[in-house]
């Protein structure tokens, strides 16, 4: 079952469209700045650092590393990205350059595929995008060598609303929610477990940790971000947010959540259908995953042991709803918890009220409006505040780095 409550990506624009001038670049490969996962610049190249990082959700048995360059500000807003790649890549091994950009909300979009013949689309025109290279080892181990990204940035659409980011700060007004909401589907999640190994985004996973994996890097948040956040609810009513921080299960290239036209893998699924799934229900590519393993179970996401048991209160395997917050548009808000990994979600403005679910410190939550409560103080200091941030779900505005929206 998939409930699709609004378009993650905009369908790519005819190619032969006149383009307004954007701007290119060469990208400086510096490995620098801790953000960057097992990679290591060397003899002119970026190379992989090491043999052990991989996609732990996915239980890739392949090496792998990411080199996250620093956001650039463009003269123009542009929707579309192209990049040339000079790489030394061995049978096998994969260079891989995504793009994402800046959204009038002040988030980011999801992160878009780019090269000469196929360039990244951006869902709406940015000045500040920002570039991803990740670098694959072949099956024998041998890796690539990244040499050079030449990139080339212009726009496709005319301008149809102002392109001016809105940063998030704490007193400032906020626009009003743009109509815009997100993907959401009902998808089998698995306990991804795992403790002390590095997840794809670079994390180190701790126990009773809050994050999730999602089958694509598209959707991966740079490490310790909550860049690209979901929200899962149980059955049980009990909802979490957290961050995605690694890769699988299953695949690594099945970015289901988008439609057809922009899913990078697997297009002729339903969009909201995860390949694992539609393999282990239907017998979808002979029962087989990405890397042609027989898979064994429907997963479409896994969750940390500390989203899994405590945030959602699970006990075993099962379905759940996810709702894919970034291909959703409006005011959100930054977990900022003391003393604990996670903000508590109660059914009513006040600590009196039941505890419904929880919110992974650095996941980002979407805000409805403002609501009268109970005094609380915290890293925002001290408030009687809170934000709603789904129906009968409230969070102190004092645990929450956030815009001011409107009165509930």
């Amino acid at each position: 079952m998939v409930a699709l409550l609004g378009a993650g990506l905009a369908e790519a624009p005819d190619a032969r469209a006149a383009a307004a001038p954007g701007d290119t670049w060469i990208a400086e490969l510096s490995v620098a700045g801790g953000d960057d996962t097992n990679v290591v610049a060397t003899d002119g190249a970026v190379r992989l650092a090491g043999t052990t990082t991989r996609a732990q959700s996915a239980r890739s048995p392949l090496a792998e590393g990411e080199l996250l360059l620093p956001p650039r500000r463009l003269p123009t807003p542009v929707d579309r990205v192209s990049a040339d790649v000079t790489a030394d890549v061995p049978p096998g091994a994969v260079v891989s350059v995504d793009v994402r950009g800046l959204r009038a909300d002040g988030t980011w979009s999801g992160w878009a595929s780019a090269s000469p013949g196929g360039p990244a689309m951006l869902p709406q025109a940015s000045s500040e995008v920002q570039v991803r290279a990740s670098l694959v080892a072949s099956p024998s181990g041998a890796g690539p060598a990244l040499h050079r990204i030449y990139l080339t940035a212009d726009r496709t659409k005319a301008a149809t609303a102002p392109s001016a980011t809105i940063p998030i700060v704490p007193g400032a007004p906020a626009p009003a929610p743009l109509a815009t909401p997100a993907v959401s589907s009902k998808v089998f999640a698995t306990r991804e477990g795992l403790v002390g190994g590095t997840t794809a985004n670079g994390h180190v996973i701790a126990p009773n940790d809050h994050f999730v994996a999602l089958p694509s890097r598209r959707g991966l948040s740079p490490r310790d971000t909550g860049d690209y956040t979901v929200k899962v609810c149980a059955a049980t009513g009990r909802c979490a947010w957290a961050p995605v921080w690694d890769v699988g299960p299953w695949n690594t290239t099945d970015d289901y959540w988008n439609p057809a036209a922009a899913r990078q893998t697997w297009k002729d699924l339903p969009q909201g259908t995860p390949q694992a799934q539609a393999a282990f229900q239907q017998r979808y590519n002979g029962g087989k995953d990405g890397f042609g393993r027989a898979v064994v179970n429907p997963a479409g996401i896994d969750l940390a042991d500390g989203t899994f048991y405590n945030d959602l209160g699970l006990r075993d395997n099962g379905w759940v709803t996810v709702t894919y917050l970034w291909t959703g548009t409006g005011p959100t808000a930054l977990a900022k918890p003391t003393g604990t990994p996670t903000v508590a979600v109660r059914s009513a403005p006040t600590d009196a009220s039941s505890a419904v679910g929880a919110v992974a410190g650095g996941a980002r939550v979407a805000v409805q409006c403002t609501a009268a409560g109970q005094l609380r103080s915290g890293a925002q200091g001290t408030s009687s505040s809170w934000l709603r941030i789904g129906p009968n779900q409230y969070v102190p505005a004092a645990g929450v780095e956030a815009p001011r929206v409107a009165s509930c």
